[in-house]
């Protein structure tokens, strides 16, 4: 089978997602990396490339000039990266769209909603696949709690418990330390911190493994160090359009916490609940029976599940095996394309453009809430109203 030619904008080196991102390419052999640029800085992300094993004309100094020469070959890349700062998102993930490529984009995928409902119309104005990278869904349990759910072994879902909360920026003396201050500046991070970094995240997630979408919302959005604009804690209660009732919370300054990912799910019939921090093991209790602890790597849980599994029980399994994931599942849905054939099922799971404006939609909807003193808000973007 052909290999698929993969390029990558950003994550050059110094980059914490950039590493992610070509292990989590590169794992199946599905893609081979051809093309990048890496860094603002033309001359290092050039030579960066090349350390990297890119051919010299295929090491870009900037995305325009990797647009422009990707464009014109025969072998362009089938699926570009983008990895760049926030703000830059949407007009590199537009151009590309508009070249004709398929395009991966780190979240958020824009910075307003009006740009993120531009990226959908975009998407299926070409046909071609503008996938967000909720990078977790790409874990084997979180994809068969989804199945789980979808086959009924919980009946109607009541309530789900999304988290993610870490204390990395609990130190009120990091106030200066640029690499902490810019995420609370609304000039660079928007109208959102926490939520917007970290927040959407556990909402996709419970999301993706209920089937179900959020309506309106209501938030508590508090700065913990008084010298932040935005916040660095806050609660989300909300609705699904299935009936279920969502909670979350998201947190920076939450000492002790680490990652902090988890979801919990209850059902008529059972609960789950998962940590990624302890991705292994997906506890399941039926109703009126025992806990039951699910390991990854057993076999026979469900397509989705299986498929997901890269290492024998009882091996820890990581975050580039999630990126992996969502990488396989690409390369399936570009070479279904390219055959003219339905996408396996199992792999038809990666984040679309639409989950990346529904999350637009959410950061939002948890702003204007959290100014309005939990003022309950419609949580969906108009194009979806």
């Amino acid at each position: 089978m052909a290999k698929l030619n993969w390029g990558m904008i950003g994550g050059g080196e110094g980059s914490q997602i950039g590493p992610a991102h070509r292990l989590g390419a590169g794992l199946d052999g599905d893609f081979v990396f051809v093309a990048g640029a890496l860094d603002h800085r033309a001359a290092e992300g050039r030579a960066y490339g090349q350390r990297l094993g890119l051919a010299a004309d295929r090491a870009y100094g900037d995305w325009q000039e990797m647009l422009a020469c990707e464009t014109a070959r025969d072998d362009g890349v089938d699926l570009v990266t983008v990895a760049t700062p926030n703000a830059t998102h949407f007009a590199i993930t537009k151009a590309f769209l508009e070249a004709g490529f398929h395009v991966l984009c780190e979240k958020p995928m824009t910075m307003t909603v009006e740009e993120a409902e531009e990226i959908v119309g975009l998407s299926r104005e070409t046909g071609k696949i503008c996938a967000v990278n909720y990078g977790y869904t790409g874990y084997a349990l979180v994809r068969h709690m989804r199945a789980m759910v979808a086959r009924g072994d919980l009946g109607a879902i009541r309530l789900v418990k999304a988290e993610f909360a870490h204390g990395h920026h609990a130190d009120a003396a990091d106030a200066d330390n640029p690499r902490v201050r810019w995420r609370y500046d609304p000039a660079q991070a928007g109208v959102s911190a926490q939520f917007a970094d970290c927040g959407i995240h556990a909402l996709h997630m419970a999301s993706f493994v209920t089937g179900q979408e959020v309506d309106k919302l209501s938030a508590d959005c508090v700065s913990c160090i008084p010298s932040r604009v935005l916040e660095d804690d806050a609660m989300v209660n909300f609705r699904m359009n299935g009936g279920t009732v969502g909670r979350l919370w998201t947190s920076s300054i939450a000492i002790g916490r680490q990652h902090g990912l988890t979801l919990q799910v209850f059902g008529e019939k059972g609960g789950l609940r998962w940590s990624q921090e302890q991705p292994n093991q997906l506890y399941y209790m039926p109703l009126g029976k025992r806990l039951e602890v699910i390991e990854r790597g057993e076999g026979n849980l469900s397509p989705e599940g299986d498929r997901a599994s890269r290492v024998t029980v009882g091996h820890a399994e990581g975050m580039p095996l999630a990126f992996a994931n969502i990488y396989a599942d690409l390369a399936e849905a570009i070479r279904a394309r390219k055959e003219g054939r339905p996408c396996d099922p199992a792999a038809d799971l990666y984040p679309r453009a639409e989950d990346g404006l529904r999350s637009m939609a959410a950061v939002f909807a948890v702003a204007q809430s959290g100014k309005a003193d939990g003022l309950w808000v419609d949580a969906r973007p108009p194009m979806f109203r």
